[in-house]
């Protein structure tokens, strides 16, 4: 049984990323810091996943990850090979993106949502260990993740490394989707919960407050800030997650779009940026401004329109993926089976084939 809570933040932050990404907003990112939410969420699933299936999960997760992907790659990377990028042996790390695959002057840019894709191998790959060790000493492994993040912002431990750095960023939400899986959150006291993302807040709102970026209080510019005020919010909003959440269900039609929404969220997130970077030069063309309500507003329908119709044509590849029979649009729901007339006896329906887990999280900054 699916949780429709955690769909619920899912698909909350799928659609904070995109609008972020439109808007440019940086409060977005302290209202909701969606990509930290994600990991913590791929994490929880992550733990159930190495619990019911070992070490084969590892391959599973990367057969939801990838094709999609590759999807994404077929159109765009003959297109950068076209308009100036250097067909060199790295082009094939599009196929397995553990470090920036090569891009172009404008993939650069359109396809910048990549790394998410990078950390996520990085964190899968290292999950069986993180695992082991999570369960053994939870408080030193949790603390790890913001120690490093802590070393490297005040220069103990200068790196030029976008993967070590994510992992001191992100990781730490990874873990706390552990102890989410592991029910440990639920078992802290509420007095307990409450005083350490109070702890985390203060500690992360004091040095965003004190360390801007070049964008002002965006999160993006402040890693320390950003994974302090991070696992604050995850505590509250995951730490006492409910079980269930049939409200959520109660509107047909809201029900079926968080649905769609986690059966579709890969693809949402790789082909959105490419779109958001296609509809801005209209901003000048129309004579809009940059921060014109109206033109943000208007581009916003315009992406998730776009996003919508990619989605409808590419999305069912993550149904394949995943072990479902494709669907141009989830979350119809199944029809009644059939019963048998009086003194015939059963029918026999066999029962559908059910994916380990139902989505493959990701995320945009």
């Amino acid at each position: 049984m699916r949780n429709r809570y955690l769909d619920l933040l899912r698909f909350l932050a799928i659609v904070r990323v995109v609008v972020y990404h439109v808007t440019g907003l940086a409060g977005l990112t302290l209202v909701f810091p969606a990509m930290a939410v994600m990991f913590a969420l791929a994490g929880s699933l992550m733990a159930g996943s190495l619990d019911r299936s070992g070490g084969a999960a590892l391959g599973r997760r990367l057969r939801r990850l990838l094709p999609s992907l590759w999807v994404l790659a077929v159109i765009f990377v003959p297109a950068m090979l076209l308009t100036g990028l250097e067909f060199t042996p790295r082009v094939l790390i599009w196929l397995f993106p553990i470090t920036d695959p090569p891009a172009n002057y404008w993939g650069a840019l359109a396809l910048s949502p990549i790394w998410y894709l990078r950390d996520y191998l990085w964190f899968v790959l290292a999950s069986p260990v993180a695992l082991w060790l999570f369960r053994r000493a939870p408080l030193p492994t949790l603390a790890a993740p913001y120690l490093l993040i802590v070393a490297i912002e005040v220069g103990i431990l200068p790196t030029t490394s976008a993967v070590l750095r994510d992992f001191g960023l992100y990781f730490g939400a990874w873990l706390l989707g552990f102890a989410h899986h592991d029910g440990l959150l639920r078992r802290l006291a509420g007095r307990v919960l409450v005083a350490v993302a109070l702890l985390l807040a203060g500690a992360g709102g004091a040095w965003i407050l004190t360390h801007p970026g070049p964008r002002g209080y965006d999160l993006n510019d402040i890693p320390l800030g950003n994974a302090l005020w991070s696992a604050a919010f995850i505590l509250v909003v995951i730490g006492r997650a409910p079980a269930a959440a049939a409200w959520v269900d109660r509107n047909r039609i809201f029900g079926r779009l968080v649905t769609v929404a986690n059966r579709r969220a890969l693809t949402v997130y790789l082909w959105h940026m490419p779109f958001v970077v296609a509809l801005t030069p209209l901003v000048g063309l129309v004579g809009w401004s940059p921060r014109d309500p109206w033109g943000l507003a208007i581009r916003v329908v315009l992406v998730f329109l776009l996003v919508g119709v990619v989605t409808l044509l590419v999305g069912w590849v993550e149904d394949v993926a995943a072990g479902r029979r494709p669907e141009l649009v989830p979350g119809r729901r199944p029809s009644r089976p059939a019963t048998a007339s009086p003194g015939t006896g059963p029918v026999g329906v066999p029962a559908p084939r059910v994916a380990e887990a139902d989505t493959v999280e990701i995320r945009g900054r």
